[in-house]
């Protein structure tokens, strides 16, 4: 029995309990808890934040944000993230759920790896990029609590070898369809003006982060 943090608790209902059990009997031990970090992230963050949120479409978002990596919900020819937000589409269907709350839930998980844009969007939708900042990035660290911190990873586990594990995973999702990377042509067009432009590395980032491991 996982104990609440703040208040805090996977959502009590069927549809709930039924998403983690799918995502733990698919998703590998380093992604299901990393993503049950993203959620406990997530709903913190929109207490701090005074948000009003859904916490059910949060939940699903967050569980549901990484499964595109995994070989049963990978396809050959779209971003993993549309796989992971096809894949929560499908599962929401069977509940039942509306239709604008299954998108909301499909855009939160489409969007996970585009920052910049999610924030300005539905409280569901803004918390799912932050849960996952937070765990992968270590954006915004400083804002909880070394308490909350604690009680969160004794639930679920973050390595000592979480930086490289997570970068090896989101690489093995990924490495047979490379065409799905090209993304933010920003940085492409200031690198072709600058030659000397260095932009900012994921993996870099991710390993520089605050985290420990």
């Amino acid at each position: 029995m996982r104990s609440a943090i703040k208040g805090i608790s996977v959502p009590d209902s069927r549809m709930a309990r039924e998403a983690t059990e799918f995502i733990r009997d698919t998703e590998t031990e380093l992604l299901f808890n990393h993503s049950s970090r993203v959620y406990y992230w997530a709903a913190l963050a929109g207490e701090e934040r005074g948000l009003k949120v859904d916490s059910e479409l949060l939940y699903i978002g967050c569980m549901f944000h990484d499964i595109g990596l995994t070989h049963e919900h990978c396809s050959c020819d779209k971003r993993f993230e549309v796989d992971g937000a096809n894949a929560a589409r499908t599962f929401l269907k069977g509940y039942g759920i509306a239709p604008a709350d299954i998108d909301k839930v499909w855009t939160a998980i489409a969007l996970h790896t585009t920052p910049g844009i999610p924030e300005f969007m539905a409280p569901e939708i803004a918390l799912v990029t932050a849960g996952v900042e937070m765990d992968v990035l270590g954006i915004d660290y400083e804002k909880f609590s070394e308490a909350d911190i604690k009680a969160v990873t004794q639930q679920y586990p973050r390595t000592p070898t979480f930086k490289e594990d997570i970068i090896q995973a989101f690489y093995d999702g990924i490495k047979h369809k490379p065409q799905t990377t090209f993304g933010n042509v920003k940085a492409d067009v200031i690198k072709d003006k600058e030659p000397g432009f260095t932009p900012f590395n994921f993996c870099n980032i991710i390993r520089q982060s605050r985290w420990h491991g």
